[in-house]
């Protein structure tokens, strides 16, 4: 028993310094993007373009294939329900909600916490052990600055970008399967796409990737300056980025699906 309470203290203790330590980088981050700006301290748009470039651009392929085959998925799955009722007009609903709604912003940052948050942890924990991190704290210039501001504006301005993106190729999978399958007209589609969706469908899908950018940030920079003990510490920040992301976003997801329901 005491075995047992031990592990979960000692756990719990853990989790507690994790998210302390998250809180401080965050802290720090949104001192440096959105305070600091108006007292002469410029942003760095250079640094934070090319990380957009890396981290957004370079993730419209993936995302965009991802999502146009989930979409195809989910008519399928739609209509093998739906056409027992004879209703498979509303695949479309179907497809439509659920992309913009869930899996869009789901996707998307699931897709860029493995690519693009192992890699904030990779490159940063690289400078740790190589101490570039000592040497440019040494010259006097801040290194969340310098190394975090700039991801954490790429998400901020890439995960809704990336996020439409997603929706429009997984409404656009599911269309492709109405066309093929269940004879509508691309006209029809179109239609019935514009008549199921709102406003308030994308804002909420929206609003998640904002989350889910500002998650993939953190935890891959906090992950990165936690490195100890050479390539095998890099190896080990880059999964534990990776997973630590995957479950927070899932943990967001599910608050955020629940605020939004409730509200409305």
């Amino acid at each position: 028993m005491t075995g047992v309470l031990a592990f979960l203290g000692r756990n719990a203790l853990d989790l507690l310094r994790y998210l302390s330590g998250l809180y401080d980088l965050s802290t720090k981050a949104a001192y440096w993007t959105f305070v600091a700006p108006f007292h002469g301290r410029k942003l760095k748009w250079g640094s934070a373009i090319h990380q957009m470039v890396l981290a957004g651009v370079n993730s419209i392929p993936i995302v965009s294939l991802i999502s146009l085959f989930v979409g195809i998925v989910l008519g399928l799955q739609g209509a093998y329900q739906l056409q027992k009722f004879g209703a498979t007009y509303y695949v479309t609903a179907l497809v439509g909600v659920s992309m913009t709604r869930e899996l869009g912003p789901l996707i998307t940052a699931i897709v860029i916490a493995g690519r693009s948050g192992s890699a904030f942890a990779a490159e940063l924990g690289t400078m740790k052990v190589s101490e570039e991190i000592d040497a440019l704290e040494a010259m006097g210039l801040n290194s969340v600055r310098y190394l975090v501001v700039p991801r954490y504006l790429a998400m901020l301005v890439m995960m809704p970008c990336l996020t439409l993106i997603s929706d429009l190729m997984g409404i656009l999978g599911g269309g492709i399967f109405e066309v093929l399958q269940l004879d509508q007209t691309f006209r029809m589609f179109l239609a019935a796409t514009r008549d199921s969706l709102v406003m308030h469908d994308i804002s909420t899908g929206l609003v998640k990737s904002l989350v889910f950018g500002l998650i993939i940030a953190k935890v891959g920079c906090y992950e990165g300056f936690s490195v100890e003990g050479g390539a095998e510490g890099v190896g080990k920040a880059t999964t534990s980025s990776v997973v630590i992301s995957i479950f927070l976003i899932i943990f967001a997801d599910v608050i955020f699906t629940a605020i939004f329901y409730y509200a409305g």
